[in-house]
């Protein structure tokens, strides 16, 4: 049985799967991904064979030259696209072949989101971009999922702001709102695509040491692209890629 929320209604970290072998359990996996983009003569073929796991408290960071395949890699992880070949399980279960609805339930309750640009609603307050996941996916009342995002805020550094609308925050602060908001449904993976390629030194330090503090905290698995080789230096593991391919 669960713990129940505390007053937030937040609920402690689930462990996951048993580990095995003194390895951390996975959260995500894919088998042999095929990806070709576009038609004709400009038909490139993206991903060729790639396998790839990632696991909980891990973080990964993918790195390699644009159009060598990383963001491709990325939305198929995410369930944002299919492949032509191969699989992807996520915590165990087979996913890359899956209707669109299951995808969509899949990618609410387990995936988590940032990307270089923070894409938050700029209508709406700090808080209610975070509450938006947890709308979305429906298990909590109104004062759990308010409670549970500004406790996702002040985890971030901006408690004091939570009623500001987007369109008042710094682009660091929107960016820390989007790693609040990826981590709202406590999902298995936080999928990050150049999380830090639109924000100065000191920010980028900044939010990528609250998304990695935040998901190892929370046991979670983290798969990052970037082309900061300060930034990949700082994670678990590098994945260089080149042409659609693993490498090294």
């Amino acid at each position: 049985m669960s713990a129940p929320p505390d007053s937030s209604g937040l609920r402690p970290p689930a462990s996951g799967l048993p580990a095995q072998g003194g390895k951390a359990a996975l959260a995500l996996r894919c088998e042999n991904l095929h990806r070709h983009l576009g038609v004709g003569e400009g038909r490139v073929h993206v991903l060729r064979g790639v396998s790839f796991e990632a696991r909980r408290g891990h973080v990964t960071a993918i790195v390699g030259p644009s159009g060598c395949g990383k963001s491709t890699l990325l939305y198929l992880l995410g369930l944002l696209d299919q492949p032509e070949n191969g699989s992807i399980w996520i915590r165990d279960q087979l996913m890359s072949n899956s209707s669109d609805l299951d995808r969509t339930a899949a990618r609410c309750a387990h995936i988590g989101f940032v990307f270089q640009f923070h894409f938050l609603m700029q209508e709406f307050s700090a808080l209610e971009n975070v509450m938006m996941p947890m709308r979305k996916l429906g298990t909590m009342g109104e004062e759990q999922m308010a409670g549970r995002a500004r406790s996702l805020l002040a985890g971030v550094g901006l408690a004091d702001k939570t009623h500001r609308l987007a369109t008042q925050l710094s682009g660091g602060e929107q960016q820390r709102v989007a790693v609040a908001r990826a981590l709202a449904n406590q999902p298995a993976i936080i999928l990050a695509d150049e999380p830090t390629g639109n924000l100065d030194v000191r920010n980028s330090a900044l939010v990528f040491d609250l998304l990695t503090r935040l998901a190892k905290e929370n046991n979670q698995a983290v798969v990052l692209v970037t082309h900061n080789p300060d930034i990949a230096s700082r994670c678990d593991e590098i994945k260089p890629m080149r042409d659609g391919e693993f490498v090294g």
